[in-house]
């Protein structure tokens, strides 16, 4: 069977070039005679992949000497955690909830003090970006918590918001890699890497090293502790040793394309294929104001669950995959991640098309 289109959120498609190079080293990476899946962690080949991917991950973005990046486990939803007991030293953060993941980071913050709400646009289901210029910043606020593009609702910060001094914390998880980001501007920076840059199992996690310290909550458990990663170069315990080995190709990868710059051209190039053709069609319709669109994740729908049904179906069979939106909103989702193929976006909106003149 030829390989689909795959529009999954997450986990997600991934370059075939890495994937190739994944099946090749298998049984035996570079002479090893062990493949990668097999490997101690503790050894000098394993520790020099991990090493090699960090050292492509810092070239790639551009992190500067005073942050350090850690190849964590647990995704997003243990970084929901993990930062206030990491960084809540006065029991009380600000949090802007423009989707789910944001307001699941904000409730797990309940439990370590007093988690802000400072705005949201929940109001019209998530369907834009509150303005960030000037918020309510608490007075004793440890950090400002945004999600900056959210996966399941399809929008994206177009500037970040003024945190008048206090430490920003972002959830990248959607749109790691697709464009470039200046790490500067945040305190914590991270993201799980299943959307756009590997398989499930590794949350990468750039952090500026003056909050890496042993001054954590209370109760905080060891594995929690930014510190305990970052003295021992994620290599603590065992880490998820494959996933980061498919991180590593994908950086490799990514640099050969040309680096974020070239990747956040080709990626305005796939989404404004498919936002023209929403924006001109009679039968489907973006549900993003066009202002706050992502360029990862663009959900439509049609007018009826009916044929929202119908159009899934029929492009499952004709080898487009994953376009089912999330349970809480329905209709259709097209991901259109770094390894999707401007081919793939195009042919997807052929077959809408074509499904339009079909059923209109």
């Amino acid at each position: 069977m030829s390989r689909v289109y795959n529009f999954s959120a997450g986990p997600a498609v991934l370059p075939e070039e890495v994937l190739k190079t994944c099946a090749e080293e298998m049984m035996d990476y570079k002479g090893s005679g062990q493949s990668v899946m097999e490997m101690s962690h503790r050894s000098k080949v394993y520790d020099s992949i991990i090493k090699e991917a960090e050292a492509d991950f810092r070239e790639l973005v551009g992190v500067p000497d005073n942050y350090k990046v850690l190849f964590l486990q647990g995704g997003a939803s243990t970084q929901f955690a993990m930062i206030p007991m990491n960084l809540m030293k006065n029991r009380v953060a600000d949090f802007i909830v423009t989707g789910q993941w944001a307001k699941k980071a904000w409730q797990e913050a309940q439990k370590y003090g007093t988690a802000n709400k400072i705005a949201s646009s929940e109001d019209k289901t998530f369907s834009y970006i509150p303005d960030v210029s000037d918020l309510p910043i608490s007075e004793n606020a440890d950090y400002v918590y945004i999600c900056q593009n959210n996966t399941i609702y399809g929008t994206k910060y177009k500037e970040l918001p003024n945190t008048k001094g206090k430490i920003l914390v972002s959830d990248v998880s959607s749109m790691f890699l697709s464009e470039p980001m200046d790490v500067t501007k945040y305190g914590i920076v991270y993201g799980g890497v299943q959307k756009n840059v590997g398989p499930a199992g590794v949350t990468i996690v750039v952090i500026r090293e003056d909050l890496i310290t042993d001054d954590v909550l209370e109760g905080t458990p060891t594995m929690l502790k930014y510190k305990t990663h970052a003295d021992s170069d994620s290599l603590y315990n065992t880490p998820p040793c494959y996933n980061i080995y498919v991180c590593g190709l994908v950086f490799k990868w990514l640099k050969k394309m040309g680096g974020l710059e070239v990747m956040k051209q080709k990626n305005e190039e796939k989404a404004k294929i498919i936002y023209d053709y929403l924006d001109s069609s009679k039968m489907f319709k973006g549900t993003v104001e066009p202002e706050y669109r992502s360029l990862m994740n663009v959900p439509f729908v049609t007018d009826s669950d009916e044929l929202n049904a119908k159009f899934i179906k029929e492009a499952e069979a004709a080898g487009f995959v994953n376009l089912k939106g999330h349970r809480t909103v329905g209709g259709m989702r097209a991901s259109i991640y770094n390894a999707m193929p401007k081919e793939g976006v195009e042919a997807l909106v052929n077959f809408m098309k074509k499904f339009e003149e079909e059923n209109s």
